[in-house]
């Protein structure tokens, strides 16, 4: 009897170790500024498959605007929740690659792990799904072989690398590198709030294909306002506090219910406050764009 149990425990620390050691599942999903014109996603992904060839690997998107990390945040914050658990993100819009700015893993309370540069690129991700713990890399570790004369792709070298070896199992989470020291960076910006009758919120990102302007304002808090489809809105939006754009427009459940040309408040695919105009481009046609920087007021008129 005690060779059977002791078998048993063998087994179980077995099965236990191998949850522990598999919690990722294998996909690494990438994201980066560099667009596809060069062979520098096809370098990263490379260097994934040479870690494992069990791999799968995806793209999120490789055209956001160079440098621009505030939509790098949000991009992540609009597409990881709808991958499986254990799936690992790599990030890279690094302006500041050789410098000071450390490497980090995030693992979010929804068991998604994001490798990216602590640059702002996780201040929406963070918040919306939560931090279970942000580890530094440990290049000393999770760098790719004779790559430290290397300081300028670190996307390449340093998070593929790491990423690849985090999602085939070859290392832990705890094995990425020590706890983060203090806080993650976060870019500041103007959430969602109801304040009376007016609602605020920012700019976090335009449907670039046709213009709309989309809001962090998500549905429920607008609906406290009570707006029912017909109802006019006030609409505000600011650029550094300086007004852009004052005007109204009825709330709708589709584009056609107003006039070609004409503007309209409704709710987007993510279910947040959004402007169109009608087979008309809404940023195009008063100026407005996106990012931090960029906030809206709402009122039923």
């Amino acid at each position: 009897m005690n060779k059977v149990l002791h078998f048993f425990a063998i087994a179980i620390f077995l099965s236990i170790l191998t949850v522990q050691t598999s919690a990722q599942n294998k996909m690494v999903v990438y994201q980066t500024d560099f667009g596809l014109k060069d062979g520098a996603v096809s370098e990263m992904k490379g260097v994934a498959m040479s870690v494992s060839p069990d791999l799968k690997l995806f793209d999120l998107t490789h055209e956001i605007p160079a440098y621009n990390i505030w939509e790098a945040a949000y991009r992540l914050e609009q597409t990881v929740r709808y991958w499986p658990k254990g799936t690992v993100f790599v990030s890279v819009v690094d302006p500041g690659v050789g410098t000071s700015r450390k490497s980090v893993v995030l693992k979010t309370k929804s068991g998604h792990f994001i490798v990216t540069p602590d640059n702002g690129t996780l201040t929406l991700v963070a918040q919306s799904l939560g931090i279970a713990e942000v580890r530094e890399i440990d290049e000393a570790i999770n760098r790719r072989k004779d790559s430290q004369k290397s300081y300028t792709f670190h996307g390449r070298d340093v998070y593929s690398y790491t990423a690849a070896r985090l999602a085939a199992g070859v290392i832990t989470f705890a094995q990425v590198g020590p706890p983060l020291a203090g806080k993650i960076i976060s870019i500041p910006y103007q959430y969602a709030t109801l304040a009376g009758k007016t609602l605020k919120g920012d700019i976090p990102v335009l449907d670039v294909q046709y213009g709309n302007v989309w809001t962090n304002i998500p549905g429920d808090l607008f609906n406290k306002l009570k707006p029912k489809f017909g109802d006019k809105l006030h609409v505000t939006i600011f650029n550094k506090s300086k007004q852009v754009y004052e005007g109204d427009m009825p709330y709708s459940q589709t584009f056609g219910e107003v006039a070609e040309g004409k503007p309209l408040a409704y709710l987007n695919s993510l279910l947040q406050l959004s402007f169109a105009l009608n087979m008309g481009d809404f940023a195009k046609m008063y100026h407005v764009k996106s990012g931090a920087d960029w906030s809206v007021e709402v009122s039923l008129k």
